[in-house]
């Protein structure tokens, strides 16, 4: 269906996540996969979604002056925003273990944003999940860390692992996004190009 709308353009998926590579593949859409290296920082003024519209524009920045006139590149950026604070990838276990036992009991939000560039446009749009955990035990967090090896993952959990099955009661929005890429909005996004 959208496969068939964007025949006329290139769609350039800038990311290395597979979740969002997968994510790609199940809307059925041909895309291709070019990757820059980029140091993820950003002010520290900055809040919520503010940081991940700023991290994914800085993304597609990177690709500045290549753009051909049909190919629609697309960043983004996901980060648990949680008591004020943003979570990203844990730096080692110790870390991924304090990041999930402050999430523990609480409800914390899951925001990405996800940038579109042209050689002529910049469009950034983002979406924001709650999530709320149960009380997570000492032994669970262990067991998840050392099985699951969640050191790629913002909030150091992916949703769709064992974590999300056994401490997940309760969610506010799109589950995709929780993931890495709010789907439904993506997907408005390129249906409604001309």
């Amino acid at each position: 269906m959208l496969k068939n709308k964007l025949q006329k353009y290139c769609l350039i998926l800038a990311s290395g996540s597979p979740r969002r590579q997968q994510f790609f593949k199940d809307l059925d859409l041909d895309f291709e996969i070019r990757l820059k290296e980029i140091e993820e920082i950003f002010p520290p003024e900055l809040k919520a979604e503010e940081i991940t519209n700023y991290l994914a524009e800085l993304k597609a920045k990177a690709f500045e002056g290549e753009l051909k006139e049909n190919e629609i590149l697309i960043t983004s950026d996901t980060i648990v925003w949680h008591k004020n604070k943003a979570l990203g990838k844990p730096k080692d276990a110790q870390d991924a273990f304090d990041i999930l036992k402050s999430l523990s009991n609480a409800t914390h939000e899951v925001i990405t944003s996800v940038c579109f560039k042209t050689n002529t446009k910049t469009t950034v749009i983002y979406e924001v999940t709650k999530v709320t955990f149960n009380e997570l035990s000492n032994k669970a967090i262990h067991y998840y860390i050392e099985n699951y090896k969640p050191f790629d993952k913002a909030g150091a959990y992916g949703i769709q692992e064992w974590i999300g099955f056994v401490g997940v009661t309760k969610i506010e929005g799109s589950y995709a996004n929780v993931m890495g890429m709010p789907t439904d909005k993506v997907f408005e996004y390129l249906n409604n190009l001309p």
